[in-house]
């Protein structure tokens, strides 16, 4: 059996908010909108490729907290794994530098006003659970 290529995503939540980000990249996903991430290298925990991925598409620091239970099958050999996480306070605004060409923050009201990847759909869930909880 071949090993999975694990692929991380922000549940991002600051100020009773979500953010989403909307793909540019691949055409087949471009317009539809994700929890921002990306793969896990070799040797990288998760946990890090988390923070170095939303460092580089989003050009912000954030802290992980806890892990969305489950994993979500992406194209064959890959699997979506989402931490929730939080903004650092130092690290500014969300940016859109890559994969993507919008940035929305969304309160638990508007969740679903954006057409997200159907796997991010289950975690997306989960956050919102965690939004009207008050996280």
């Amino acid at each position: 059996m071949t090993e999975r290529i694990v692929v991380v995503a922000a549940a991002l939540l600051s100020g009773g908010r979500l953010l989403a980000a909307r793909r540019s990249a691949p055409p087949e996903l471009a317009g539809r909108w994700e929890l921002p991430g990306g793969k896990v290298e070799p040797g990288e925990t998760p946990e890090h490729a988390l923070v170095r991925e939303l460092r580089e598409e989003l050009g912000v620091e954030v802290e992980p907290l806890e892990r969305v239970p489950g994993e979500w099958p992406l194209k064959p050999g890959y699997v979506l794994r989402v931490w929730t996480a939080r903004l650092l306070a130092a690290s500014g605004e969300p940016q859109p530098l890559e994969d993507h060409d919008e940035l929305r923050w969304l309160a638990p009201g508007e969740i679903w006003d954006v057409d997200w990847l159907d796997q991010d759909v289950p975690a997306v869930k989960c956050a919102r659970v965690r939004l009207d909880a008050g996280a």
